[in-house]
């Protein structure tokens, strides 16, 4: 099952994603972020976005409970940012630049897009759960190429248009 589990991964890793951190304030606790590339769109009316998290997360106990979160989208020079965010307890946002938007969470200042949501939803998914975030604002830059993810590292649009 293990060598399944691994074909499984490399198979889906030939898809190409961007790279969010998800940021949240749950009262009484720092600030903090975790990395995922399982952002996607869902709907545009009403604005709905969606990231799912592993069951086993040490960051579960917090995004099951809080009630809003913020997406931001990294920019292609964010790998720093990205890898340090995605190990289990290194959550922390100090020393990074942030502001805390309308909805309480704080968001990265030089983030390509950030997409400040309200929790929609939250739906068991296998081992991990889905969160649906209603759209209560959200800002984005005209420059800059995204952080992407492909079959185990970190990648970067080429220059130009096709």
């Amino acid at each position: 099952m293990a060598e399944d589990t691994r074909k499984f991964r490399n198979a889906l890793g030939c898809f190409a994603t961007g790279v969010a951190v998800i940021t949240t304030q749950a009262e009484g606790r720092a600030p903090i972020g975790i990395t995922v590339n399982s952002f996607s769109s869902v709907s545009l009316d009403p604005p709905l976005v969606l990231w799912s998290l592993d069951k086993k997360s040490d960051t579960m106990p917090i995004f099951s409970k809080v009630e809003a979160f913020t997406v931001n989208i990294l920019r292609e020079d964010h790998r720093e940012i990205s890898s340090r965010l995605s190990k289990q307890g290194d959550h922390s946002l100090e020393g990074l630049a942030t502001r805390t938007g309308a909805n309480g969470c704080p968001a990265l200042e030089d983030a390509l897009a950030h997409f400040e949501c309200d929790v929609y939803a939250r739906h068991d998914a296998g081992d991990h759960i889905i969160l649906l975030g209603r759209v209560t604002h959200y800002e984005y830059s005209e420059d800059g190429r995204p952080l992407l993810y492909h079959r185990g590292g970190y990648q970067g649009l080429a220059a130009g248009n096709f």
